[in-house]
């Protein structure tokens, strides 16, 4: 067996977890603490690989092995690749209460609502994007995406939250658990202590109570909601048969970046953004940012909204990775190239004049994207006189999307 004992947040190691181990791996900090048997080999945590080719070589030969590993090895930690290369059956877990458990305790906060998302060795823009979409995140950070780029990138779009910085959890001499804003979090040298980010929308942070974990539970139920739910002006809505499959189409969740541009009413923003995804809406009208802000706030969800007109109010934003355009007139190849341009992933647009459909659709294959589209043509179930009902049909649309091959998102601008 492989013995994998979680330190928690500064309780020593059971000195009976390690009674007998003839190897013991660990970071340099739970080796040091440790009390180990005598004559075990010791094996200092850097790259993992050459880690676990020792830990194989002992296993293959039956000997016991412990390793050493910080809060619950279970949660973002070594369980996993240990898994992977010598099979759950040969492990015995021990966990320790983990860094995000322990940071959330400090705050006098539950976290069955929070959304943990580990930043270390990965981009932080996934990071980045759960913490403007939602009011509770963890960020367990890493070099290159601690509490300073963090705080730099919010800033920009969330400068109201509050960051809980978390260093040295459980040190009884270096813990240090501060409140600070994005720009004081981005002004500061962090160091390397950091074990945990809380990202917090402090009105909404206390949620109602939950009997499914996870930052999605509690969404209303369905999507590709009726015009009713949204506030709008003069039937100028996405209509709930056209949104449904530009959402298919968009794929929007959790940890993404999606743009509404010429957002109108913010029904499709909306519905992003309650499918999990960060979202910038661009509305060039006055009163329609105002009305994307109240149905984002009807619907409880958070939804950046960019006053100005597309493609000129696109250049400040970053880069998405799926983007629908809804409006645009004259622009709209314009629009639609500045787009496809800057969209990692996907873009769908949704055109009501027949004449605009070839520009639309050049700008997308101009751009390296594989293009497709349907007319969309509904009608639906209306009353009549007399407790009878007929077809009511709504205007056609047609949507068209453009998908960029895996290979050529490495050239889209970051």
């Amino acid at each position: 067996m492989i013995t994998v004992v979680g330190t928690g947040t500064g309780v020593p190691v059971d000195a009976g977890a390690l009674a007998g181990a003839e190897l013991v791996v660990g970071g340099r900090r739970h080796l040091d603490a440790a009390r180990l048997p005598e004559g075990a080999e010791r094996v200092v945590l850097g790259p993992l690989a050459p880690a676990l080719d020792t830990v194989g070589k002992y296993v293959a030969e039956e000997r016991p092995v412990v390793v050493l590993a910080s809060g619950d090895p279970g949660f973002f930690g070594i369980v996993r690749a240990l898994a992977e290369r010598f099979g759950a059956e040969r492990l015995d877990v021990r966990p320790g209460v983990s860094s995000v458990a322990t940071a959330f305790a400090r705050v006098g906060l539950p976290w069955d609502d929070a959304v943990v998302v580990s930043a270390h060795g990965r981009d932080p823009r996934t990071a980045v994007n759960l913490c403007r979409a939602h009011p509770k995140v963890a960020v367990l950070t890493g070099p290159g995406a601690g509490p300073a780029e963090l705080g730099a990138a919010l800033a920009r779009h969330c400068p109201g939250r509050l960051l809980v910085v978390a260093r040295a959890l459980g040190d009884p001499e270096r813990e240090r658990v501060e409140r600070v804003t994005p720009a004081e979090a981005a002004a500061r040298d962090w160091g390397p202590a950091v074990s945990v980010v809380l990202c917090l929308d402090e009105s909404r942070a206390l949620g109602p109570v939950r009997t499914v974990a996870g930052g999605v539970a509690g969404r209303p139920a369905g999507w590709a909601l009726e015009e009713a739910e949204f506030t709008h002006r003069d039937s100028m809505i996405t209509k709930f048969e056209v949104r449904a499959l530009a959402l298919a189409r968009l794929g929007p969740r959790p940890g993404e970046l999606v743009w509404d541009v010429g957002a109108g009413s913010g029904s499709v923003a909306v519905e992003c953004a309650r499918l999990g995804a960060a979202v910038t809406a661009v509305e060039k009208a006055p009163d329609g940012v105002e009305r994307i802000r109240a149905n984002a706030a009807a619907h409880g969800v958070d939804v950046r909204v960019v006053h100005g007109a597309a493609p000129a109010a696109l250049s400040g934003l970053d880069d998405p990775d799926a983007v629908f355009v809804g409006g645009g007139g004259r622009e709209l190849p314009a629009v639609v190239t500045a787009c496809a341009r800057r969209a990692r992933r996907t873009v769908v647009v949704a055109v009501a004049a027949l004449d605009r459909v070839p520009a639309a659709r050049e700008a997308l294959t101009g751009a390296g994207f594989t293009c497709d589209g349907v007319l969309l043509q509904s009608s639906r179930l209306a009353p009549l006189p007399g407790d009878v009902t007929r077809l009511a049909a709504t205007n056609p649309v047609f949507l068209l999307w453009g998908v960029r091959s895996r290979g050529r998102t490495e050239g889209v601008s970051q």
